[in-house]
């Protein structure tokens, strides 16, 4: 693992000098999607300074044990809104909040602790059925909404592109989030200077979304390889 973590910040690195980007300006995280303590403690010990977990119960199991010491915690996975209690306060950052319901939700859990809790948008760039996030043309109401609020904080957008043979071939929907990322950054006057991030771009096609804008690339097969076959039946 220690190689594979080097050889991903190298090669994000080489991108962004590639098209004339600060590397430091790029985030890397590891989405730690069923590994073990121990393989997120060395994650950890080895270079990795965010992880992004998809699951609630995950997340809570690792917290209890301490895991994440040393690293920023995010949640990048769907969010239903009765796991919301769950997740506010214990992440820094939730990454995919895609609908006035949750950000409601969100809102109401924070104001019960006295936090802000800092989200991203999700949009749902491609308009798939079967992904969650807000459709683009959605996306300034809810901009809007968010800036009346006192306990939530809109920290940028997030996306999860088509599957796709070659990753260029998201290269026109990772454009389109830069696009409204900039959008947004230029009409909002309430945090604008608070919105940085755009998170998009995963282990097959992160290369590409640095090229066209993002700030951070959620890594997990590349960085820890595949998960079990016998582990993603039994619990999926």
């Amino acid at each position: 693992m220690i190689k594979e973590i080097s050889t991903i910040q190298e090669q994000i690195r080489t991108v962004a000098l590639s098209c004339g980007r600060d590397p430091s300006t790029i985030t890397l995280c590891a989405a730690t999607k069923m590994q073990s303590d121990d393989t997120i403690r060395q994650a950890i010990k080895n270079g990795i300074m965010v992880c992004g977990e998809n699951r609630v119960q995950e997340l809570m199991a690792h917290l209890e044990t301490n895991v994440y010491q040393g690293a920023e915690v995010h949640f990048i996975g769907h969010l239903q809104t009765n796991k919301v209690k769950q997740v506010v306060g214990n992440v820094s950052l939730i990454h995919s909040v895609g609908s006035e319901k949750l950000v409601d939700a969100i809102e109401k859990e924070a104001e019960k602790q006295g936090i802000c809790q800092d989200i991203l948008i999700e949009v749902n760039i491609a308009g798939e059925e079967s992904k969650s996030g807000i459709p683009p043309q959605q996306l300034n109401a809810l901009v809007d909404k968010i800036g009346e609020l006192t306990h939530v904080r809109l920290r940028g957008l997030m996306a999860i592109p088509p599957i796709c043979r070659y990753p260029e071939d998201n290269k026109s929907s990772f454009s389109t989030m830069y696009q409204l990322f900039v959008d947004i950054q230029q009409n909002i006057t309430h945090n604008c200077n608070e919105i940085n991030c755009l998170s998009m771009g995963m282990s097959g096609d992160f290369e590409c979304a640095i090229r066209e804008g993002a700030t951070l690339v959620r890594v997990g097969t590349a960085l820890f390889g595949q998960r079990p076959q016998s582990y993603i039946k039994y619990n999926e």
